[in-house]
């Protein structure tokens, strides 16, 4: 498979709470800062934080993998690329496994490959929850939601790298699937929160690497 850097643009969403409840083993008390990468397989002790970012952006098929989504539904990730190779296409894959999450929601599906693709164990399984509570629903998502100030660090033998960020989903609003309604909400602290995906390298994809863990921070004051 072949790398590829990815879009500066994309997002991720949803009407009240939904994807900002810890899943995949995460929980708003395991988003809390710590030296040691939660759910990390990393044999040691303090991961290293990477250096100042440095920017990037590419196509609908990084992997050969479609993580295309409808115009109405704009994820917008406004971040640099770390300097270590392995964090930047770590964090390339965690814009590309919201981008699956999201897919999912349009396609009405868990099983879409992009999904099966970037994500294994816990980050499957948050996944899989979300979509499912979307199309319980009955929605879509429409507008945009925006992804900034992210963080990697990498476990000391390179194969779990935390991806960190915050998300804006004040303009990233719910949709009735079968009415076309947008479900309109008031701005307010609900808007944002702190996202940790621990992201593991592929046993065999080159360069490909999957969200394992995901822990979210509800209502992050930090992020305003």
């Amino acid at each position: 498979m072949n790398r590829r850097t990815l879009p500066v643009t994309a997002a991720l969403a949803a009407t009240a709470a939904l994807l900002l409840t810890g899943c995949g083993g995460g929980s708003d008390s395991d988003s809390k800062d710590n030296d040691k990468i939660a759910g990390a397989d990393d044999g040691s002790a303090k991961p290293k934080k990477s250096a100042d970012p440095s920017g990037a952006p590419a196509a609908d098929k990084p992997d050969g993998v479609d993580v295309s989504l409808p115009k109405s539904m704009n994820l917008v990730f406004d971040w640099d690329r770390p300097k270590d190779k392995n964090e930047a296409a770590a964090m390339d894959d965690a814009a590309n496994y919201l981008r699956a999450i999201y897919r999912g929601v349009d396609k009405r599906t868990t099983k879409d490959a992009a999904v099966t693709a970037y994500s294994t164990g816990g980050g499957r399984h948050y996944a899989e929850v979300q979509i499912k509570e979307w199309i319980k629903g009955g929605w879509t998502a429409d507008g945009t939601r925006r992804h900034y100030q992210a963080t990697t660090r990498s476990t000391p033998n390179g194969n779990s790298v935390e991806v960190a960020f915050c998300a804006d989903t004040g303009k990233f609003l719910g949709k009735e699937v079968k009415t076309g309604k947008i479900l309109k909400a008031k701005p307010s602290i609900k808007d944002f929160a702190y996202y940790k995906i621990v992201m593991v390298k592929h046993p065999t994809g080159k360069g490909l690497w999957q969200a394992s863990r995901v822990f979210v921070e509800t209502k992050a004051a930090k992020c305003q």
